[in-house]
């Protein structure tokens, strides 16, 4: 893949934020982006992504998606690459085509779709996605929830050797089927998994994402924030006052970090409708990444909140 105050609120006081000059590159210039291999190459990837599930399903609304085209410029601008989408996303992928088309500087996209069909037309989905997406090819192409991978695995191993896709894997969400997919990890030469994990939702860590490890397979983390949950917990709480010692300035920041910070994730995948939320994300790109007692802190923090 080319590589091109301790109180804070999500929907607080942003206006400053927002009105500020974005200067592309500016946080790397006084900071180092965090980045994480892949382990299959040995490629490494910013640690921070983004999804593109209901956010980027706007269809063809001109404002909605000149929206969705500064979020992009600004995920970029600050160094993100991995962009995932689905066929299931109903108009995402094409948006997503539709403000890559526009956008000056996208020399760091890492393009991630999935197969999501009962059947066995993987080549006809893979190739509708890519002419919507508008990219020459795939760098990551996932089996999306386990759906028919029995078909779907071989022939995107096939797609693998012929070039048109560089990495392969397999999804799940919201905690599911991870036994299932406890068995693919072990029988199956896959790339990536996709699952859930969050500072609440930590089920991963028990056989998962040791297992990733074990294997040499990444993984990237779904559902970092549970759907918004997260903010609605604890938004309007403090932030800890060691939040500074594991490089969080605000929530996001803090849930971001905590996930990114385990060994076995490689990267995680936020999403936002919302500018300002976005450089909220991407600022967990940058600073220090908690170390194993400042996680069992953040997970004591937020468990006697």
């Amino acid at each position: 893949m080319p590589m091109h105050p301790t109180r804070s609120t999500r929907r607080g006081v942003l206006a400053g934020i927002a009105a500020a000059p974005f200067v592309r590159g500016a946080a790397s210039a006084e900071q180092a982006m965090i980045t994480k291999p892949i382990p299959a190459t040995g490629e490494r990837i910013p640690a921070i992504g983004m999804g593109t599930w209901i956010t980027f399903n706007v269809g063809d609304d001109s404002d909605l998606r000149r929206d969705r085209l500064a979020i992009l410029d600004t995920f970029f601008a600050r160094g993100g690459g991995l962009i995932d989408s689905s066929p299931m996303y109903g108009s995402s992928q094409a948006v997503v085509g539709w403000c890559l088309e526009r956008l000056d500087d996208t020399g760091g996209l890492l393009a991630a779709d999935k197969i999501w069909t009962r059947w066995g037309d993987t080549f006809e989905q893979l190739e509708a996605s890519r002419r919507r997406w508008g990219v020459e090819r795939f760098d990551l192409v996932q089996v999306h929830n386990l759906l028919n991978w029995r078909e779907h695995l071989p022939a995107l191993r096939r797609a693998k050797e012929e070039g048109r896709v560089r990495h392969i894997g397999v999804t799940t969400s919201h905690g599911r089927r991870h036994d299932e997919l406890e068995r693919l990890m072990r029988a199956e030469p896959l790339d990536v998994v996709q699952l859930t994990y969050n500072v609440l939702d930590r089920e991963a860590e028990d056989r998962l994402l040791p297992l990733a490890a074990e294997r040499g397979i990444a993984v990237i983390a779904n559902r970092p924030y549970r759907r918004k949950q997260l903010f609605r917990l604890y938004q309007d709480r403090p932030l800890p006052p060691w939040a500074g010692e594991v490089g969080a300035t605000n929530w996001a920041e803090f849930f971001l970090k905590f996930v990114v910070s385990h060994p076995a994730v490689t990267c995680a995948i936020p999403a936002t409708s919302q500018r300002v939320h976005m450089r909220e994300n991407m600022g967990a790109l940058y600073g220090r990444l908690p170390e194993a007692r400042d996680r069992r802190r953040m997970v004591d923090w937020v468990e006697q909140l």
